[in-house]
């Protein structure tokens, strides 16, 4: 064990961790049963360590084997090697504070064994005076958590625009199959199995341009602010050189916000950000509510498609098969809304210079991302390119249904056709047969007019 003195007084520490005094108080004070800080906001925040050391260096405040030693020790954290040195859970006081000091500690105990020295051998290299150099958790967080924002938009946006192919390979699939238009879930007139698959497509194409776009509400960093904006203890050199040490460490466009004291106090780029990803969701979850009616069934249901069976769906009722892809996204829906909820209310409820709920916002929105990110993929690969077209089906209810007789409004009027309608339901013919046997219309007529219609819709 060795011993680490902070404002509180001294603990003893497992001298085979490489985390201190400050994070083991955290560790202690936030002990609940929840997942730790996302690790792509850790590894974004050492390559915001990283940038840090080389602005410091760059203006002459750190010394070169100090450099060096820093740098080695984010590269570690950056690769995913050094993962488990951070135990803190997501949702936590203090503004983020923890996680800073968290990376603080980790870097400075991995840079001290690159240096030859023990960990806890603060008088070498210190967490603080060294790796937090010029910095505050109120700048260099935010900062973290943009640049894994980012990354995870990326892969969001890769991943949506998979899915848009995937359904305009469907719209060009079932083209020519005609089916029944619904509209409250009544009958309504006929449209194409294509033509319902291409305004999926259309509306995630939206998605995808909402999502591309909407990265440039987040590349606005306030690196530099230190702890409220006013850049109290980082000189401006250094401020320009850690600004463009990021944007040639990430490859991001990133640029320092002309209001610094704003962009450390106000979190509202977060909640337009998180609505736009938001609105993904709501466009999965309708359409996978549509994917579920139209497969339901085989009997009792609509059974207009045929969702690709993942699974068994049922210990008592033999070859049931559930329609578990549309579900599975439907559930994350649900939670993408609770999330959204979470963050606004966490970014309506700062005070003056500075949100302490940004851990929780972090947490909110870069959750939501992945969810995103890994439910359009399974939904892309496993539900959207396997789904199949009940041809007969959908054609059984175009003729059964009612739907049609909205084509011979024309020749008939509205209030006839009215009429004709209600006497088909009370006498249980045909309103073909009605219309042909008083004469309003020969068969050849009514054919015909049906043929035009469905073959232009």
């Amino acid at each position: 064990m060795r011993k680490e003195k902070d404002l509180l007084g001294i603990l003893e520490i497992d001298d085979e961790v490489n985390y201190g005094v400050h994070t083991r108080r955290a560790f202690d004070n936030f002990k609940i049963n929840y997942k730790k800080v996302n690790i792509e906001i850790i590894r974004a925040y050492a390559i915001v360590k990283k940038a840090c050391a080389a602005a410091n260096f760059k203006t002459a405040k750190l010394s070169e084997a100090k450099y060096a030693a820093i740098l080695a020790a984010c590269d570690e954290i950056i690769s995913g090697r050094r993962d488990d040195d951070f135990v803190l859970p997501a949702i936590q006081g203090g503004a983020g504070t923890s996680i800073n000091m968290n990376l603080n500690e980790v870097i400075a105990n991995l840079a001290l064994a690159y240096m030859g020295f023990s960990r806890g051998e603060y008088d070498k290299l210190h967490p603080l005076e060294d790796v937090n150099m010029s910095q505050s958790t109120n700048d260099t967080f935010p900062t973290a958590i943009k640049i894994a924002i980012i990354k995870l938009l990326r892969e969001l946006t890769d991943a949506v625009m998979d899915l848009q192919t995937a359904l305009q390979q469907k719209e060009s699939e079932f083209a020519d199959i005609f089916k029944l238009g619904r509209t409250q879930l009544k009958d309504a007139v006929p449209i194409t199995l294509g033509q319902e698959f291409g305004a999926y497509a259309e509306a995630i194409s939206r998605d995808r341009w909402r999502l591309y776009k909407c990265e440039e509400r987040i590349r606005q960093i306030n690196i530099g602010g230190t702890a409220i904006g006013t850049g109290v203890g980082a000189s401006n050199k250094y401020r320009f050189a850690v600004t463009e040490e990021l944007r040639y460490l990430t490859g991001y466009g990133l640029a320092r916000a002309e209001n610094l004291i704003d962009a450390t106090q106000n979190l509202d780029a977060y909640v337009e950000v998180a609505a736009i990803v938001k609105t993904l969701a709501v466009n999965l979850n309708k359409i996978s509510s549509d994917l579920r009616l139209m497969d339901s069934g085989p009997v009792g249901g609509f059974s207009e498609i045929f969702l690709p069976p993942l699974q068994a769906g049922s210990t008592i009722m033999p070859a049931k098969v559930n329609p578990v892809g549309p579900e599975f996204i439907k559930q994350i829906y649900y939670k993408v809304i609770g999330n959204d909820l979470a963050l606004t209310v966490a970014a309506a409820d700062g005070n003056f210079e500075l949100n302490p709920m940004l851990p929780l916002v972090a947490d909110c929105i870069t959750e939501n991302l992945e969810l995103l990110r890994d439910g359009v993929k399974f939904f892309t690969h496993k539900v959207i390119s396997g789904i199949k077209a009940n041809k007969d089906r959908c054609r059984e209810y175009i003729e059964k249904s009612w739907s049609l007789a909205s084509l011979f409004i024309e020749k008939l009027g509205y209030e006839k056709l009215t009429d004709i309608l209600k006497e088909s339901f009370k006498t249980g013919k045909s309103y073909k047969d009605i219309i042909i046997e008083s004469g309003l219309l020969d068969k050849e007529t009514i054919d015909g007019i049906i043929k035009n219609n469905t073959e232009t819709v």
